[in-house]
């Protein structure tokens, strides 16, 4: 009877010791990662005023995730968020048709997708590791972003009404995150993340040949992540 508890005993602890991690372990993650952006609008203002009423909104997007992890202890670790390009549709807000009528379309266009823009947010994290001594490791995150905006670019038809040359300057800002990895075996995991990211940008337009449009796009997204992990 002693030596069967002394065995399962033995086995327990050789069990948590496969799952733990350790100092100088690398874990990388891949899957589905999804970009939600704020459902607030960005009113767009017209030589400095936004009595037009109309606004931008961003829609969401999801793409091929990668995380790379470095434990500095068993509780520490650094995370940077990588991923492909996102790419969203900006869609034009135009209730009373006010910006419709400064273009010479009084029927306005209102729910018209105006644009795409694509964007990168690579993203450094310090997180910290429960102590659950299970395969189950739920964490906590903070970090900092930088996003930067590409291939900005009018729909052919507010292109044809005298919208152009369409820029989003790039973007610092905070990130929190929580997660958990599931361990499946000593390399092997399944990880979930949800994560705040504050992201806005200025962007600018110029509307026919006098006017320049802007708008102040916050896009302060939650990202959600499932991925599977390989911990070297």
């Amino acid at each position: 009877m002693r030596k069967t508890l002394l065995s399962l005993a033995l086995l327990s602890t050789l069990s948590t010791a496969v799952f733990a991690n350790q100092a100088g372990d690398i874990l990388v993650r891949g899957g589905l990662t999804s970009v939600n952006p704020d459902s607030d609008k960005a009113a767009i203002l017209l030589g400095g005023s936004d009595a037009t009423g109309a606004s931008l909104s961003v829609d969401d997007n999801t793409q091929l995730g990668l995380n790379f992890v470095y434990f500095y202890n068993s509780n520490w670790a650094f995370e940077l968020l990588a991923a492909t390009p996102f790419t969203h549709d900006v869609t034009l807000n135009d209730p009373t048709a006010a910006l419709g009528g400064a273009l010479g379309v009084p029927a306005g266009l209102d729910g018209v997708k105006l644009a795409e823009v694509t964007h990168l947010p690579p993203t450094l994290s310090a997180l910290y590791y429960f102590d659950t001594d299970t395969a189950f490791k739920p964490y906590v995150g903070i970090g900092v972003n930088y996003t930067v905006f590409f291939e900005e670019e009018f729909e052919a038809a507010p292109k044809s009404l005298g919208l152009s040359n369409l820029k989003l300057d790039g973007s610092f800002g905070l990130a929190a995150q929580i997660g958990a990895d599931y361990q499946i075996d000593k390399n092997w995991s399944v990880n979930v993340s949800a994560r705040y990211i504050d992201i806005s940008s200025d962007a600018t337009f110029d509307v026919g040949q006098s006017s320049i449009g802007a708008a102040k796009v916050e896009v302060n997204p939650m990202v959600y992540s499932i991925m599977l992990g390989y911990k070297f």
